[in-house]
């Protein structure tokens, strides 16, 4: 199958799923955070009173770290390791604005995900409660990070010994 074509078939789902998990991880990395930095005040107060000092900056890093994670993958799911940077940034912004339109398309239909007290009040949303849970859910994306890049170095490392074992074999017949 063609390179675009595949692209142009997988392009939708690409982006659904990216806008699901920043939709998602905007609304609940409070909760997510408030839980870890409440939990961790009696063990260490100095530390969980200077986070809970500054909750607003460590929201916003976890917030950030989906959305950094995305906008570095998923151009790169569709466009292959060979992009240019105004591609890249066009199909960010284009995951941007499905962002904002699908929210508007959902809220004609119901589901008006605007409103965060709204979403926590479902009762799957206590999860997000739990100390553990909330950790397991604010390190998805590092492990994320850190899956994509041990891989790489394992692709690169692969590639280096076949290049190696090609050259060896190449040596040797000479």
């Amino acid at each position: 199958m063609n390179c675009l074509v595949r692209a142009a078939l997988a392009t939708p789902a690409y982006l659904s799923v990216a806008w699901a998990l920043m939709v998602s991880y905007q609304v609940f990395t409070q909760t997510s955070v408030t839980t870890v930095v409440s939990a961790l005040t009696p063990i260490a107060p100095i530390l969980g009173n200077w986070l809970n000092a500054r909750i607003d900056m460590v929201i916003f890093i976890y917030a950030f770290a989906w959305v950094f994670v995305l906008s570095s993958i998923i151009p790169q799911l569709i466009l292959g390791k060979q992009r240019s940077v105004f591609v890249q940034f066009l199909v960010c912004l284009i995951l941007t604005l499905m962002g904002f339109v699908l929210l508007d398309f959902l809220k004609d239909y119901g589901w008006d995900f605007s409103s965060p007290n709204a979403i926590l009040a479902n009762p799957y949303t206590q999860w997000f409660n739990n100390i553990y849970f909330a950790i397991f859910y604010l390190s998805m994306p590092y492990i994320f990070m850190l899956s994509i890049d041990l891989y790489a170095r394992k692709q690169g490392k692969s590639k280096q010994n076949r290049i190696k074992q090609l050259t060896d074999e190449y040596f040797k017949r000479r």
